[in-house]
């Protein structure tokens, strides 16, 4: 596949088995990962904790994983991380090490060479494990807690089984107490789907950037503003989430 040049020169790939890309080709690959997914973790969850886990859904090119890893550096983190993801694609896996990936991930280098490799990389304080399997099967047997989930599969209208309310339900079993979950979805059927699961829901503005707004959700209070999920279902009764059987 020939890598696409996104709106911020990063560069992502067209999916042609779901008909999708795998990032915004608007907002760019590299700037979705850090702003919708890994500035919040950091500022919410990280920056304060020495131990933290990840499940980021699904791996795909990696980019929040490795958006996250060259954060870290930045910020000069001397904490412990593990991150755990599926990605069904074994061939793509497999084909990261020669992906054309920005020139902030140069560092990263021998960390993607492995992942590509043996789908595992680990090291003093860092461990990522990426499993070539279906997302939604394997999560049944995923035991946790997770501290942070990169919510970032192909959207509902290519992969509905993994925006549902049971679905979600599933994240929330293998999740911690204060599970804070980021995605790039704003529709209402999945902040529908979150709130039915006890999440309180944020929109994820980037003013200074020109990147689409975004959603962050959290078993705890965040320090923002909450949507009102409940006043969006008296507004408009019909509004649902997706559901498994629907």
């Amino acid at each position: 596949m020939a890598s696409i040049v996104t709106g911020d020169g990063s560069r992502t790939l067209f999916c042609e088995s779901v008909g999708e890309h795998y990032h915004s080709t608007k907002d760019g690959a590299f700037s979705e990962a850090l702003y919708k997914h890994v500035l919040p973790a950091w500022k919410y969850r990280i920056a304060k904790r020495q131990k933290v886990t990840v499940l980021d859904i699904c791996f795909g090119l990696g980019y929040n994983t490795f958006v996250l890893l060259w954060y870290l550096a930045r910020k000069k983190y001397a904490g412990h991380l593990k991150i755990i993801s599926p990605e069904h694609d074994r061939r793509l896996l497999a084909s990261l090490a020669d992906f054309k990936y920005p020139k902030e991930f140069n560092d990263l280098s021998p960390i993607i060479r492995e992942v590509a490799e043996n789908n595992r990389y680990e090291r003093p304080g860092l461990l990522i494990e990426v499993f070539g399997v279906d997302a939604r099967s394997w999560l049944a047997g995923l035991e946790g807690p997770f501290d942070i989930v990169f919510h970032d599969p192909f959207s509902p209208a290519h992969n509905r089984k993994l925006w549902t309310r049971e679905y979600f339900a599933e994240l929330k079993r293998v999740g911690a107490d204060d599970l804070f979950l980021t995605t790039y979805s704003t529709a209402t059927a999945v902040r529908m789907g979150l709130f039915e699961n006890g999440f309180h829901l944020y929109e994820n503005h980037h003013r200074k950037v020109l990147v689409r707004s975004s959603t962050l959700a959290s078993l705890t209070r965040l320090p923002l503003a909450e949507i009102d999920m409940r006043l969006k279902r008296q507004r408009n009764p019909a509004a649902t989430s997706l559901r498994d059987d629907r």
